[in-house]
């Protein structure tokens, strides 16, 4: 509006130069003393309260007028020249935002559902794991990516998981030309209820991160060491390799053991957990899922529990390291035609959950 203004007032003084020539500075200057006057009037307590008409008005002599300084009495040279950056700056602004703005267009209403549900049914999820699961509900990239889902999520919580800077180590070149023959094995401990302490015991595939095998005791052993190994490789179906570290339960003899079946065992450096990091980055996702967020009582509810968390790993959970898949695939489903919602199946007494389509009754 007071652009419109400015550029007919610019006009008015121009053909008033026009029309008056030398008398025009006279004029103009009278005009100028007048406006100033009348706001130093009508602002008679506070002479430092202009309208946007006076500033107008003295914008629209500082461009038709080369003498406009020298009447200036109630606001100084500079004021006046901020007044039009400020309006340029306002001008730009609302041209800018006349266009469409860049970037990825805003999703939708029904996406922003599921990632608040997500993120308040999985308070431990952050952005990757919510993105791969709704790229499982069968929406694109097209549609919504994780740096959408992240910069959601800080909008609607506080402690976003994605906010907590995790290190993460560098794989050898041995790691990276062989993660389809590499298997690793480990134990981490569990304390109980009575302070009891409780040793999980699991081995890992690396090629899809998968859980191949898992047992509870009170009291490891080399002799269970060499059980386990027999039972989760039965008729000759060792790895080429299998990595863990300097634990003396991993004695002698269970090298030989491991030696004898065809397989080499491959011990991490001294100090260096990061050699077997796919076992260690286990061990945290089953803390942090599972574990973190419940008591545990006996050896028979430790073990019912990884029971529930494997089955949830193996089959459902989604991997960035496996394509945002599970380790033994998951199909990724399309959304039915007509009405359809997505419900959510409870996994290990409803601390995660999986989410399909379900037809509308």
């Amino acid at each position: 509006m007071y652009r419109v203004l400015i550029q007919l007032l610019i006009f008015q003084f121009r053909i008033i130069r026009i029309l008056f020539k030398s008398k025009d500075d006279l004029v103009l200057e009278t005009i100028e003393l007048r406006q100033q006057l009348a706001a130093y009037l009508s602002k008679n307590e506070n002479p430092k309260n202009i309208t946007d008409v006076t500033r107008s008005l003295l914008i629209a002599l500082k461009r038709t007028w080369s003498k406009w300084v020298d009447a200036l009495i109630i606001v100084k040279p500079e004021t006046v020249i901020y007044w039009q950056q400020k309006r340029f700056k306002k001008y730009w602004a609302e041209k800018s935002a006349k266009k469409n703005k860049p970037g990825r267009p805003s999703i939708k209403l029904e996406i922003c559902e599921l990632i608040t549900r997500m993120a308040s049914e999985n308070l431990s999820w952050g952005a990757p794991r919510i993105y791969s699961e709704l790229l499982m509900l069968g929406y694109t990239k097209k549609q919504v990516s994780q740096r959408t889902v992240s910069r959601y999520l800080k909008k609607i919580r506080v402690d976003d998981p994605d906010n907590i800077k995790k290190k993460r180590q560098q794989w050898k070149i041995f790691l990276k030309n062989h993660r389809e023959y590499i298997m690793a094995m480990d134990f981490f401990t569990v304390p109980t209820i009575s302070f009891k302490i409780l040793y999980v015991y699991f081995i890992i595939d690396h090629a899809r991160r998968k859980i191949v095998h898992v047992n509870v005791t009170e009291h490891p052993t080399a002799e269970w060491v060499i059980q386990q190994l027999k039972d989760a490789f039965p008729f000759e179906s060792a790895p080429k390799y299998l990595i863990f570290d300097r634990d003396s339960i991993f004695s002698a003899r269970v090298r030989q053991f491991i030696t004898d079946m065809g397989t080499r065992p491959k011990v991490t450096g001294y100090k260096c957990p990061w050699q077997n990091g796919v076992a260690e980055r286990y061990v945290l996702s089953v803390r942090e899922d599972a574990l973190n967020r419940m008591v545990i009582f006996n050896a028979e509810q430790l073990q019912d529990l990884m029971k529930q968390y494997v089955e949830y790993y193996n089959n459902e959970r989604c991997h960035l390291s496996v394509g945002r898949d599970s380790p033994n695939g998951r199909e990724i489903q399309k959304k039915p035609f007509g009405s359809a919602r997505v419900i959510s199946l409870p996994r290990i007494g409803g601390l995660h959950h999986v989410y399909k389509w379900d037809n509308a009754a």
